[in-house]
């Protein structure tokens, strides 16, 4: 579904991506994992247009996509659900849905996603005038998957939703996201909780200064010594 060879991204001048090889599956969760700094969130900003790539390629379904706008990108399915969440504070819970959706135009398919979201994310429906930024962390981190939802994607992809929310509602964000995947929706996750991400993901990718230095199946990286060693302090 998704092919990234040879990317390269630099800021400024300064590399931040210099050799990132990936594959995502139809139907696979796969985590990208790392240390702070490596280049998780530019890999995903790179696949979602959001970070230009310097060399390299990025194919979906086929079709080269390296030179596309963000807006295309999420039109042939691919969506980001952001680092720190990115929700719209001042908006509704509504009105934050409503926006994730704004590359479609058949209502009645908009609203059949909708009632999915909140088949996952139930406390969601019962916030729906709320103002976003008056939610709990737990809570907006399910509208920022819901919001990502909206625009239908077949890749679905997510950077630290565990960031900053109570470890109950981790577990219940991350059974969630097995849930959507069971529903037909692949999923790319970049999460600090290395162990986790692991356990839940088909494939992993660990990734050092800005290049993936081992892959393998989640469980294979969960037994590997060096992964133990480098970033579950075992």
């Amino acid at each position: 579904m998704l092919e990234v060879e040879a990317l390269k991204v630099s800021y400024n001048g300064v590399p931040a991506l210099s050799q990132v090889d990936l594959k995502v599956t139809q139907g696979s969760i796969v985590a990208l994992v790392g240390g702070n700094g490596n280049g998780k969130s530019t890999t995903l900003r790179a696949i979602a247009g959001l970070n230009r790539a310097d060399a390299g390629q990025i194919r979906f379904n086929g079709q080269p996509i390296t030179a596309l706008p963000t807006s295309k990108r999420v039109a042939l399915g691919i969506s980001l659900v952001p680092e720190g969440r990115r929700i719209f504070p001042k908006l509704s819970v509504m009105r934050n849905l409503e926006l994730g959706a704004y590359t479609r135009r058949d209502r009645h398919e908009i609203d059949a996603t909708l009632a999915e979201v909140f088949g996952w994310f139930p406390v969601l429906k019962s916030r729906l005038a709320q103002l976003a930024g008056t939610m709990s962390g737990g809570e907006q981190q399910m509208l920022a998957i819901g919001r990502g939802l909206m625009a239908k994607p077949s890749l679905l992809m997510l950077d630290e939703p565990s960031w900053g929310i109570a470890p109950k509602l981790v577990t219940k964000v991350l059974d969630t996201l097995i849930e959507i995947n069971r529903q037909g929706v692949s999923i790319l996750l970049v999460e600090q909780n290395l162990e986790r991400a692991l356990a839940i993901a088909n494939y992993g990718y660990v990734i050092q200064t800005g290049r993936i230095v081992l892959e393998g199946t989640g469980r294979d990286l969960l037994d590997n010594e060096d992964v133990k060693k480098a970033y579950l302090g075992l």
